[in-house]
């Protein structure tokens, strides 16, 4: 599929399976979650600055010591594989704060870095564009970024079949301060990892972040270990970052492709 050369691009309407109302009744769960769209800047008009970036060493330190987040790992191992120029996929870029960490990791002066980002709700789309608007100033190094109102499970869609991917990034469960009956699911997920799986070059990375504390989070944290667990480990590498005494924390899971 040809992408779109504009930042916000409209795909026609979706398949029904693959699409759920925010009201679903609870026997037909909402397959992908929507998102809360995000203000684009702070009271002062100023975009909030982005973290600081730091080693790999230094956030898994950070991890085990209590002083950063799942998050921050994921982030500093996402740098560590990623290079200028590459492909990468956002799988759930909701507010956009991922997607545009991948922009800055590929982004290059030759205009060769791509970051696909997809959600299945308009409004987070929408959010994510105003936000990249906002947090970068230049109009050819937003162009980088190609979004999606669609299912993450129908990435091979999107992505062009002649673009090797460095990077797919996920971010499951629901949003934070949003509503907390509509989640990613199991069934979906677990086609997206696939087709993940299928996408991504020899030295990419598939990054998972499962946020658990909610009612059917450790379902798809059940699917997720099961599919990187079947990865045939010739060619697979397979790792997970968990607290085990702090049983709600999101799990960090990590699928190197040799």
């Amino acid at each position: 599929m040809t992408p779109h050369p504009r930042l916000l691009f409209r795909t026609q309407a979706l398949n029904p399976l693959l699409r759920r109302s925010p009201r679903s009744s609870p026997s037909h769960p909402p397959l992908c979650r929507p998102r809360r769209r995000l203000a684009c800047a702070s009271a002062g008009g100023a975009v909030t600055p982005q973290q600081p970036t730091f080693g790999v060493e230094d956030a898994v330190v950070g991890f085990v010591t209590g002083k950063r987040k799942a998050t921050e790992v994921a982030h500093a191992v996402w740098r560590s594989i990623i290079r200028k120029g590459d492909t990468v996929v956002d799988a759930t870029c909701g507010n956009g704060n991922d997607t545009l960490a991948l922009l800055k990791m590929v982004a290059d002066e030759r205009g060769q870095g791509r970051v696909y980002g997809i959600d299945i709700q308009d409004s987070a789309i929408e959010s994510t564009s105003c936000f990249l608007n906002m947090a970068v100033d230049d109009d050819r190094e937003r162009e980088l970024v190609k979004l999606f109102p669609v299912c993450h499970s129908r990435m091979e869609d999107i992505v062009p079949k002649d673009s090797p991917v460095r990077l797919v990034a996920f971010n499951l469960g629901y949003l934070p301060g949003g509503d907390k009956t509509v989640i990613t699911v199991p069934r979906t997920t677990e086609l997206a990892l696939q087709a993940a799986s299928r996408l991504l070059n020899s030295g990419g990375l598939i990054s998972v972040l499962v946020y658990i504390g909610h009612p059917g989070g450790r379902d798809e944290l059940n699917v997720v270990e099961s599919f990187a667990s079947s990865l045939p480990i010739n060619t697979w590498v397979s790792c997970k970052l968990q607290m085990l005494n702090r049983p709600i924390a999101p799990v960090l899971i990590l699928l190197n492709k040799k």
